[in-house]
């Protein structure tokens, strides 16, 4: 089930889903990196922000991994946060280039490229915003789901994630089309 707030711009128009907010999508992802990312300042790939990001949005996925590695389930969140796609390289959401761009336009993250590799980091501006949210009553379960990806995955890279994560949920994710809705 995913989460949906009814907003509606216009009166007699179509209700937004939550999942249509780009806001909540740049808090969460801002939220990751804050929380998830080494030293709580950066992560590094863009492979692994996703993975990461994969297990914030799909709790009962985050659930069967933390069992699959010896742990009780570690997720009090029972529902889909917002839905991704099978992409090439596992669970992918098109507007991660929307969103990110919009993060490092606000100043709140800093992306660096390095070889092949995007890096994310959290900048002074981006910490005192992830704060506040962090703080804030709506966001409580996200940042303590966060906070167990990250004692139990940080320290994987994103092939590891992604190896993981298609040797765990072959039927779910593995075997979907590539553009097809995680589910």
């Amino acid at each position: 089930m995913k989460s949906s707030i009814n907003i509606s711009l216009e009166p007699n128009s179509i209700p937004i889903a939550a999942d249509d907010i780009a806001e909540l999508h740049a808090a969460r992802l801002l939220l990751l990196i804050n929380i998830c990312g080494v030293k709580g300042e950066k992560i590094e790939g863009l492979t692994k922000l996703a993975k990461l990001d994969f297990f914030v949005r799909y709790p009962g996925f985050f659930n069967r991994i933390a069992v699959q590695l010896g742990k009780k389930e570690l997720s009090k969140i029972g529902y889909i946060e917002s839905s991704m796609v099978r992409h090439h390289y596992g669970p992918w959401d098109k507007r991660y280039y929307h969103i990110l761009a919009y993060l490092e336009s606000r100043r709140l993250i800093k992306v660096e490229k390095k070889k092949k590799t995007y890096n994310f980091q959290i900048t002074n501006i981006g910490k005192l915003k992830a704060g506040i949210l962090i703080e804030q009553k709506n966001f409580k379960n996200l940042v303590l789901q966060m906070k167990e990806i990250k004692k139990l995955l940080g320290r994987k890279s994103g092939s590891q994630l992604k190896n993981l994560i298609y040797e765990t949920f072959d039927l779910e994710v593995k075997q979907l089309k590539h553009g097809d809705i995680i589910g």
